[in-house]
């Protein structure tokens, strides 16, 4: 096949093309006369046909209606067709004209076989171009299994994606259907192809064996999103959806491009309305530091704070390589010098303090902390040297040099802890309380479960667990987690910061809480593999420290209203700084030689909610 071929010879388009001139004029002349075409205008053909096929050929090199590769043809070669043959015949209208008013008042060409000729010369160029293209890629794909899908959304999206799965040349995709929920199209086609109701989507996957569902509508619910995943899981059927369109490759959309959906898309809640005005206000044009800026929860906070232009934003964190990263992205997306990326430990106070006297924030989001619960209770000097003596540090120095709010980020596990780490959180709680009440500054604390997909979390090492074949393991059956999305925990933390007046303890409303095991069992469906056949789960048992449920102090005994209705303000008593101070001091003095039972004896007597589970530091309860 002539076409097949990586490079057609132009001399062959060329030649297509003037035969098809050649008989679009013959046929207007025959359409136009009925198929009797009077003598007088036989006596004309002999220039007649040289002049406007010549015409047409000097309109093709100008143009280069010859250059395209057919089995490509696209939109714009149908464009230059369309205006090509437009020119030359306006041309023709254009020499019809001179005639009859400045020669002898005949017309060269009847106007009639020029309206015939130019329909004719565009259907004729335009079809041959797509029939070969068709062609070309039935012959190509002819071999190739057919992936059948399904789109939702019937509208421009999913026009687009349709056309984009059609020149996919390395697969050979069927669209079955479109799913939408208008009713007013509901029934009709688009492209030969029907639109039908969601309410028959389960009957479609069943019946015509559908290997995908592409959802094309851009801002689709979570609850719909949910409910089509729901349907399509028991089909195994893959569902995938759509990027946002401003990272389409030059506006436009590829096969590579759709991603599968996540997990962290179905638990997230619908999108949180913020008090920009009041977060602008906080942020624009001041000197903000975040601490842990190179974490999945520092990272996420530095590019939403970023969004609202400060006048430096100071990324510190210890780890080297994510902290480059973090830098490069935002000044790549900001300018060079949108940005300050400082190597540190908020343990080291000296360091801590140069920090702040170079760059004198105004506004500090610490979130640098060691959160692994079992790593924690295994090295309980680090946990103390880090979460409460790096916390103070932080505190002391933000009260020193005049901050106006600091923010720091705590964790569900701090209620009524279990385990060191929560525990020695609670204690940087409890100092940011009783310092606020000494100082100018705003200490604000945010405390929230766990977030989807951050460093350390269950997401990653189930998805590492499916990806090696398994098996998955989750440590208890009935081990129940809250979980958020890390841009929607970062969104809540920035709304807490502004609204913040000094010495709240705010906590997120994480929705309804998951059991592990279910959101397992969810993530080897989404990965197209059965449980019990391709992969299994594996009990593991409590970690050290670890709880079955955690706690949020979430209900109305335990909490105040704010207005807004994602966040509450625990009811927690502050402590005076008298009270606490020495323990504290005692504490961080030198961790690292002092004995782990005193360590935690010390954090149990600051926070005596503290009662260990699994843990050999139970015997101190």
């Amino acid at each position: 096949m002539i076409f097949a071929k990586d490079n057609t010879p132009r001399w062959i388009i060329v030649s297509i093309d003037t035969g098809i001139c050649l008989f679009s004029i013959l046929l207007a002349y025959l359409v136009r006369f009925n198929f009797s075409i009077p003598q007088q205008y036989i006596e004309t053909f002999g220039y007649i046909f040289p002049l406007m096929v010549s015409l047409r050929l000097i309109s093709f090199f100008l143009f280069g209606t010859y250059k395209g590769i057919i089995r490509y043809t696209s939109s714009v070669d149908t464009q230059r067709i369309f205006v090509v043959v437009s020119i030359v015949s306006l041309l023709f209208v254009l020499i019809n004209t001179v005639r009859y008013l400045f020669i002898d008042g005949s017309f060269v060409i009847p106007f009639s076989v020029i309206i015939i000729d130019y329909m004719a010369t565009i259907f004729l160029m335009i079809s041959f171009r797509i029939t070969v293209k068709l062609i070309y890629f039935e012959f190509k794909t002819a071999s190739k299994e057919k992936i059948r899908v399904v789109i939702f959304g019937a509208g421009e999206a999913g026009i687009i994606t349709k056309r984009t799965l059609g020149r996919d040349q390395d697969t050979k995709y069927q669209v079955v259907a479109f799913i939408d929920h208008k009713n007013s199209i509901q029934g009709k086609k688009i492209e030969g192809v029907k639109i039908l109701s969601p309410d028959r989507l389960e009957e479609i996957l069943e019946k015509h064996e559908i290997d995908q569902v592409i959802l094309s509508v851009q801002n689709i619910s979570k609850a719909v999103k949910q409910e089509i995943v729901e349907t399509s899981l028991p089909f195994k059927v893959k569902v995938l959806h759509l990027p946002p369109v401003k990272s389409w490759v030059k506006g436009e959309l590829s096969p590579a491009q759709l991603q599968q959906v996540k997990i962290e898309d179905l638990l997230g809640r619908e999108p949180i309305h913020l008090d920009t005005v009041n977060i602008k206000s906080q942020l624009t044009q001041k000197r903000v530091l975040v601490t842990g800026a190179a974490g999945s929860i520092g990272s996420e906070i530095v590019r939403q704070v970023a969004d609202y232009y400060p006048s430096n934003l100071i990324l510190l964190d210890q780890a080297e390589s994510p902290l480059y990263e973090i830098e490069l992205e935002i000044k790549e997306k900001y300018g060079d010098n949108y940005c300050e990326a400082v190597i540190a430990d908020v343990s080291n106070l000296a360091r801590m303090k140069n920090v702040f006297q170079t760059f004198k924030p105004e506004v500090v989001y610490h979130a640098a902390a060691y959160k692994h619960v079992p790593l924690m209770e295994d090295n309980p000097s680090e946990a103390t040297l880090t979460n409460i003596g790096g916390s103070k540090n932080l505190i002391d120095l933000a009260d020193e040099y005049g901050v106006e709010s600091f923010v720091m980020i705590s964790t569900d596990k701090a209620v009524n802890p279990t385990n060191v780490m929560g525990a020695s959180k609670r204690v940087a709680e409890i100092y940011a309380q009783s310092k606020n009440s000494i100082s100018n500054t705003n200490y604000i604390t945010t405390r929230f479960g766990n977030v989807l997909g951050s460093n350390g979390s269950v997401i990653p090492l189930f998805r590492r667990q499916i990806k090696n074949g398994g098996p998955v393991t989750v440590t208890h059956p009935e081990i129940t987690r809250y979980f958020m999305t890390i841009p929607e925990a970062c969104q809540l933390v920035l709304e807490a910061g502004a609204m913040g007046k000094g010495g709240e303890i705010y906590i997120f409303d994480m929705g309804k809480p998951i059991k592990i095991i279910d959101l397992a069992k969810k993530m080897i469906k989404l990965s197209g593999l059965e449980l019990g056949k391709d992969i299994d789960i594996k009990m593991s048992g409590l970690r050290a420290g670890e709880k079955l449920y955690e706690e949020l102090l979430n209900n109305k005994e335990n909490t105040l209203a704010t207005h807004h209705p994602q966040i509450m303000i625990a009811k927690v008593e502050a402590k005076k700084m008298e009270e606490i101070i020495d323990v504290i001091n005692d504490l961080i003095s030198s961790p690292s030689d002092t004995d782990n039972f005193n360590l935690v004896k010390g954090i149990k007597v600051l926070v005596p909610e503290f009662k260990s589970q699994n843990s050999i530091f139970t015997q101190l309860d």
